[in-house]
């Protein structure tokens, strides 16, 4: 077993790294590729919002998205990685997790923990470095994680 897992993403890009010892060298695992967290609202979503009437007089406006699909599209993102963290505490391939990420996307994160993953999280760091070398990202990190 990995003693911690320390992952690093962005709405972009989602790095998991494995260190044994907490002076040891981060050692890349797995590397996840998220190009639609790029795009614009205009290129995810095809068509415009639909209209409505009001109910009482003769109004007609927009119906507007709570949430746009470029938020949208980094919200599914942000769950695919919390599934992917959470595969791993379930097969015990670590002990202790720290989280680096955006501050916004670092939240969405969160969101799509298991609660017992939440447990095992030890640090969270909001950064974005993503696409970072390991050294940079190992000196953003507290000497002892």
């Amino acid at each position: 077993m990995t003693d911690v897992w320390v992952v690093v993403a962005s709405s972009t890009r989602c790095r998991i790294f494995t260190q044994s010892r907490h002076n040891a060298p981060l050692e890349e695992l797995e590397d996840l590729v998220h190009p639609e967290g790029r795009l614009h609202d205009r290129d995810l979503a095809s068509d415009k919002p639909g209209r409505a009437y009001d109910s009482s007089g003769s109004g007609r406006h927009g119906m507007g998205q709570p949430v746009s699909p470029t938020e949208q599209e980094n919200i599914r993102f942000a769950k695919t990685v919390a599934e992917r963290i959470d595969a791993g505490r379930k097969a015990q391939a670590f002990e202790r997790l720290v989280l680096m990420a955006d501050p916004r996307f670092l939240g969405q994160l969160r969101q799509g923990l298991s609660a017992a993953t939440r447990t095992c999280l030890s640090t969270e760091i909001p950064k974005n470095l993503a696409d970072a070398d390991p050294d940079a990202i190992r000196a953003a990190l507290p000497f002892r994680i």
